[in-house]
């Protein structure tokens, strides 16, 4: 009998070509392609892992989510021991718990929650120059915050959805979009029961050109009113994002 294994994960994904692996490239180096691996040399079987968020290269995880089925009888509590005794030092598996055969990470998930840092000061941090987006000028946070508030609810999010997606079905539903300070680091937290193909970096390149004094805070319902990507801002890039948590019923 198969066990369906749930695990949670956290990745830098500096060094990885995003989270899916890439059937036109099999050599890239993606996160799920490295799990998948772990997990065959341990369980001595097929895997294939399914994880809730297909993050893009450069974005990084606090808490994704991804499921298995194997036919290995392995406490539960021993998966991550296992594997991050094997796994490269850029990913980690922070918890595992069996769940009902039919539970998909994906489409089981309710609501996800991002990060996007950035670091807005004079000068940068070199440190940080691959978990923070480094922005010099001063930004009008207040503006920010007010545009943020304008794509709470449900909407049609066609405006901050990537060129060239082949999603149906662009409404999603924002319950929280704001920021926070954590010493000079400005984060912008956004949670949602979906989001769209580079939905999280258009929203934040949006409000990053209201910060700068670009656009008022009224500009972000011009854009979504547009539903056209082209006058959404610049995606902001990839390094500043993360992927914190999913959540499940």
């Amino acid at each position: 009998m198969k066990a369906n294994i749930k695990l949670t994960i956290q990745y830098d994904g500096t060094n990885f070509n995003g989270w899916q692996v890439q059937k036109m490239h099999p050599q890239a180096r993606t996160v799920q392609g490295v799990l998948e691996k772990a997990l065959e040399r341990i369980v001595k079987e097929p895997i294939k892992l399914i994880g809730a968020g297909r993050t893009d290269s450069g974005v990084h995880a606090k808490g994704q989510v991804a499921n298995f089925h194997t036919t290995r009888p392995i406490p539960v509590e021993k998966w991550p021991i296992a594997l991050n005794s094997i796994l490269p030092p850029d990913v980690a598996v922070i918890e595992a718990e069996e769940v009902p055969e039919k539970f998909h990470a994906r489409y089981w998930a309710k609501r996800k929650t991002y990060y996007y840092y950035i670091l807005n000061r004079r000068y940068p941090d070199v440190f940080l120059r691959n978990y923070a987006y480094y922005i010099s000028q001063k930004l009008n946070l207040e503006d920010m915050r007010r545009a943020a508030q304008l794509i709470l609810g449900t909407h049609d999010f066609r405006s901050f959805c990537a060129a060239g997606s082949s999603v149906k079905n662009y409404r999603r539903t924002v319950f929280e979009a704001d920021f926070s300070f954590k010493g000079e680091l400005l984060i912008f937290k956004i949670t949602a029961d979906g989001f769209l193909h580079k939905m999280v970096r258009l929203i934040m390149g949006t409000l990053i050109e209201i910060g700068r004094g670009k656009y008022p805070s009224s500009w972000m319902k011009e854009v979504l009113e547009a539903r056209d990507v082209k006058k959404s801002g610049p995606a902001a890039p990839p390094h500043g994002l993360y992927l914190c948590k999913v959540y499940y019923e």
